[in-house]
């Protein structure tokens, strides 16, 4: 290692040799954090005012922070600042560079505070801005989804268990399953957000600080609903950034879900759906495909940013308190799950607008699986059987089925009166596709105008969420 003593950063003066060049490349992290640029400089903002009421920065001072500020900011976002790995760190880089623009009140704004509290603070900033993004992308898949279940609220498929056909249900109601996971999925970033919402800026480096700051009215510039409770915590724990990747993670745990369906639905074995020719890709040598790429896709970055989550828990889980270098390592994962799923929302919600259901290659595969049997077997309970008896009684028919490959709605009523007695000519209301699902009309069923309610009720659900 060099011998000269380093002069180039502003935390130099206790080091008598130079950080190594490898060192200072390996523990820098302004390449990846300098995207918290504009959250950095709106804290700075709010901490200079705040130390202006307090006496600590004159009003000209103020002024020139502002002033300085402002310009840094212009300088990057039209890509003019130098960024530079000798000041470490997206802190270090703007204060370093308003220093060069207005002297020794650069240096007076780091009064107060630490960059242990200035990376926690920036972090909370940064996450409850893509919160409003990535809310903002859950609503219009939402709306896709309640336009698609609209149109396709009597359209009858085969439901499943066991990827076996089981009952039939609407594709409408189908869709507003994925509704109803999504609604989960945006509560828990929502509430999210109220955890995180909460300002470190102030408890300094550990300890907090001796001078007379005014949390309170640094959390009301910043729209924090208040300042934490303890300076040890508020610099020493991402659980708020873990409760994020953790909601982020089952979020693309449903869309992981949703493309498997997409993926299996559009193949020649299924063709249930055409998936727009703008969401697929074709074959380099077998010109007949049309992969669903962007569902695949998805359902591959559903266990990138999963990985992601369990990095943040790893990062965290032996490290005393309070602050520890370690915590550099949480922005990357942070920043990538962040933008994975909005891109994968965004990805959805362009696509199932424009998604094509095959209505008669859906009615007919639930014809093709006995998908009514259950519908005997409570017909027969209404006319006074047990339910294992009668159970017992339509798997004998379904054998019949099986052996004459002819669906339960085939049967002649000669052929299911020799099973039991009980039934009569009503039984084929029952045993029909559109019978079966128009029975099933309480709340949460699948009967058409069961999920046209459903979907209105859904309708007023984001329409009171957006006007909140």
């Amino acid at each position: 290692m060099s011998n000269t003593v380093n002069t180039e950063k502003l935390s130099s003066a206790r080091f008598a040799t130079a950080t190594d060049a490898f060192v200072e490349v390996f523990t820098a992290s302004v390449d990846f954090d300098q995207r918290m640029a504009a959250e950095d400089i709106q804290g700075s903002l709010a901490h200079a005012y705040m130390l202006n009421t307090i006496g600590i920065l004159s009003d000209a001072e103020l002024a020139a922070i502002q002033q300085g500020l402002a310009q840094i900011q212009t300088e990057i976002a039209e890509g003019r600042f130098n960024w530079s790995i000798k000041q470490e760190d997206v802190h270090m880089n703007i204060e370093a560079r308003l220093t060069d623009l207005i002297g020794i009140a650069g240096k007076k704004l780091h009064t107060g505070r630490s960059r242990n509290d200035q990376v926690a603070t920036d972090i909370r900033l940064y996450l409850r801005n893509e919160i409003v993004n990535i809310t903002a992308q859950i609503d219009r898949l939402q709306r896709g989804l309640l336009d698609q279940a609209e149109l396709h609220a009597a359209t009858i498929m085969p439901g499943f268990t066991h990827l076996q056909v089981a009952q039939p249900v609407t594709f409408g109601h189908h869709l507003m399953a994925w509704f109803e996971m999504l609604s989960r999925d945006r509560e828990r970033l929502q509430d999210c957000a109220k955890r995180l919402n909460v300002m470190p800026l102030g408890a300094a480096a550990l300890a907090g600080t001796s001078y007379p700051i005014d949390r309170h009215l640094t959390a009301k510039l910043l729209g924090f609903s208040r300042p934490s409770a303890n300076s040890l915590d508020s610099v020493s724990d991402r659980d708020f950034a873990i409760e994020f990747a953790a909601a982020a993670s089952l979020i693309m745990l449903h869309l992981s879900r949703f493309s498997e369906e997409l993926i299996l639905w559009s193949s020649a074995q299924f063709d249930f759906i055409d998936i727009p020719d703008a969401f697929c890709t074709g074959s380099s040598i077998m010109p007949q495909k049309k992969n669903p790429d962007v569902p695949e896709l998805v359902r591959g970055k559903s266990g990138r940013v999963t990985g992601h989550l369990v990095s943040l828990l790893m990062l965290m889980k032996s490290q005393p308190l309070a602050y520890n270098k370690d915590n550099q390592e949480d922005k990357e994962p942070l920043f990538d799950t962040a933008d994975t799923l909005i891109n994968c929302l965004r990805a959805f919600a362009d696509m199932i607008p424009n998604i094509q259901p095959k209505q008669t290659q859906m009615y007919q595969s639930a014809k093709r699986g006995f998908a009514t049997a259950t519908d005997l077997a409570d017909y027969l309970v209404r006319k006074g059987m047990a339910f294992r008896d009668a159970h017992e009684i339509v798997g004998l028919a379904v054998r019949l089925g099986i052996d004459t490959q002819r669906d339960l709605s085939e049967l002649s009523l000669q052929e299911l009166q020799q099973f039991s007695s009980s039934i009569s000519a009503d039984v084929f209301e029952v045993l029909s596709l559109e019978g079966s699902v128009a029975a099933r009309k309480h709340i949460g069923g699948t009967a058409p105008d069961t999920v046209r309610a459903a979907i209105n009720t859904a309708r007023a659900a984001l329409a009171n969420l957006n006007s909140i």
